[in-house]
């Protein structure tokens, strides 16, 4: 069974810090696009960051830009996520993704991505 499983979620106060970590089961994703969506309360779904392949290229939403890090562990089938920085609004589930048709092009389109973890809740106080 092919699975996406995140972890590494919670509560931090504004300003704090959190990685949360996607494995990967049931077929490699090595060789694919992987990346985050997050959903806050009473919003949509919207693209936070994206990592090729090999890692060497990424892409990022505007509103995580220079907060946000995305990095991959092909050896483990593991993508991760760094959070600084965190303030109220990152509050959401966060998503891992895998996107079948692509090893280094990054879109933002939720719907290119083929396979979809259950999420892990970031809570942010002020």
């Amino acid at each position: 069974q092919v699975q996406l499983v995140e972890s590494g979620g919670g509560l931090v106060q504004a300003g704090g810090s959190l990685r949360v970590s996607c494995a990967a089961s049931g077929r490699t994703f090595n060789n694919y696009v992987m990346g985050w969506f997050r959903r806050a309360p009473g919003k949509e779904r919207e693209f936070v960051a994206g990592i090729s392949w090999s890692g060497g290229r990424t892409k990022y939403s505007d509103s995580v830009k220079g907060r946000f890090t995305i990095s991959r562990d092909n050896a483990k089938n593991t993508v991760f996520l760094q959070m600084n920085s965190l303030k109220p609004e990152d509050t959401a589930d966060y998503y891992c993704v895998a996107d079948l048709h692509s090893s280094l092009i990054i879109t933002t389109d939720q719907y290119e991505y083929d396979y979809w973890g259950q999420g892990t809740q970031v809570t942010v106080s002020s």
